[in-house]
């Protein structure tokens, strides 16, 4: 196996700049580039590698033709490692269109299989779950979920999984405006111990809005254990509660945060808030629906704690609905985020340099991301596509320049639900 420090060292001089010879050849530097996103915090050659690339092909671009000059900039915006699949592959069947030697035949299939793919899409699933229709303060997203969904598990074949997916953020969702804007400390509290109870009687105290909702949640649920044990002989149901009620603790503990007017650390506010962003709950929920290595024996290693890419992913999900979401989470009432705690805790003034800080913590996470993701237990071995697909995911729904997230949103429902390649 060749060593990958004394591969890329093929590309140095002797003062660790790139050769004269790599400098010329732009579709070789890309590539160079393009691997070195897929580094660990380890790979010193790799960090040293991106800094170099970057700088050269910056400074290339404006000498560049036209076709290969947008190349570039799409590749120095967003490097192929962090693009969220289905885009990609919209987007990469135009580049591929534009290519002189392309082989029509190969385009021709492409279009094709992509056009398949998108007709399959429906979301019926949202009208059968009835909480819009019974709920009036539910923020109608179900093709929100359904992008997180798709973002999450492009395949075909994970055509159900991503239904029942859908469903779960749904409700997810649903608690989430609960907690954070709907709900009084007193429900609050009873509603956190009905979930932690995991008992349909506890609901007879609820106000009625609050047992619609633990209805949905308590009966999905119970219709997933039962898939997982149909199709797998595996009882989920303790694994799955157990991510619902981490979770609403999560939310309360934010609630109490509020009520006692604490601020949290920065480390505290994250901590917390990887639980919140339903990563845990989904990614154990997937592991039940999706990997055929998990048996009733390892599954002792997948809770208390969860491993340790989940949290990573996680984080990165965490940081990137901050720095999304900020204005609409502010004008319903949430006025602490990880940007203000890193400004606060840093002394930083401008705004636009904590969320810079932000998104440099975001980078160091794809490090260790890619690090983690290099050697994980066997079990865990299918989660590693799903886990780089949120974190992937996660840029495509919240880099946005429009005032709104949700813009964002249904700019790329359209692209990949809606409106079919030309062939």
């Amino acid at each position: 196996m060749i060593d990958k420090a004394e591969a890329f060292q093929n590309f140095m001089d002797a003062n660790g700049e790139l050769k004269k010879s790599s400098t010329d050849d732009i579709e070789g530097l890309l590539s160079l580039y393009e691997a070195s996103y897929m580094g660990s915090s380890e790979e010193y050659v790799l960090s040293h590698a991106k800094e170099i690339t970057t700088r050269h092909l910056s400074s290339s671009v404006s000498q560049l033709s036209p076709k290969l000059q947008t190349k570039v900039l799409e590749c120095l915006k967003l490097p192929r490692h962090l693009r969220m699949e289905r885009l990609e592959a919209r987007r990469y069947i135009d580049e591929y269109g534009n290519e002189d030697d392309h082989i029509s035949s190969l385009l021709e299939f492409a279009k094709i299989d992509y056009n398949k793919v998108q007709s399959l899409l429906l979301c019926e699933w949202w009208e059968h779950l009835g909480l819009s229709s019974k709920l009036c303060f539910v923020r109608d997203r179900h093709v929100e979920c359904f992008l997180w969904t798709f973002g999450l598990l492009p395949e075909p074949s994970f055509s159900g999984s991503r239904i029942e997916m859908a469903k779960i953020i749904a409700i997810m969702l649903v608690i989430d405006d609960i907690y954070d804007t709907y709900g009084s400390y007193d429900d609050l509290l009873l509603f956190t111990k009905a979930i932690q109870r995991w008992d349909l009687n506890e609901t007879e105290q609820l106000p009625e809005y609050m047992k619609i909702c633990y209805e949905a949640l308590y009966n999905t649920n119970n219709e997933i254990c039962d898939k997982v044990l149909r199709e797998r002989g595996l009882r989920a149901q303790p694994f799955l509660c157990k991510t619902w009620i981490d979770m609403v603790e999560a939310y309360m503990m934010e609630v109490e945060w509020v009520k006692s007017g604490k601020t949290p650390t920065l480390k505290e506010y994250i901590e917390n808030g990887v639980t919140t962003s339903g990563t845990y709950m989904a990614m154990v929920h997937l592991v039940f629906l999706i990997s055929n290595m998990i048996t009733t024996e390892n599954t002792q290693h997948l809770l208390d704690p969860y491993p340790n890419f989940f949290t990573l992913a996680g984080t990165i999900l965490r940081l990137w609905d901050d720095l999304g979401t900020v204005k609409e989470e502010q004008e319903r009432g949430d006025v602490v985020t990880s940007i203000h705690l890193l400004m606060k805790e840093k002394n930083i003034a401008c705004e636009e340099e904590g969320r810079k800080e932000i998104l440099h913590m975001i980078t160091e996470l794809w490090n260790d991301l890619n690090g983690d993701l290099a050697s994980p237990d066997a079990m865990l071995l299918p989660m590693i596509k799903v886990v780089l697909n949120m974190s992937r995911a996660c840029h495509a729904v919240y880099q946005h320049h429009d005032k709104s997230y949700l813009s964002n949103v249904e700019n790329h429902v359209k692209s990949l639900f809606y409106i079919p390649v030309a062939t």
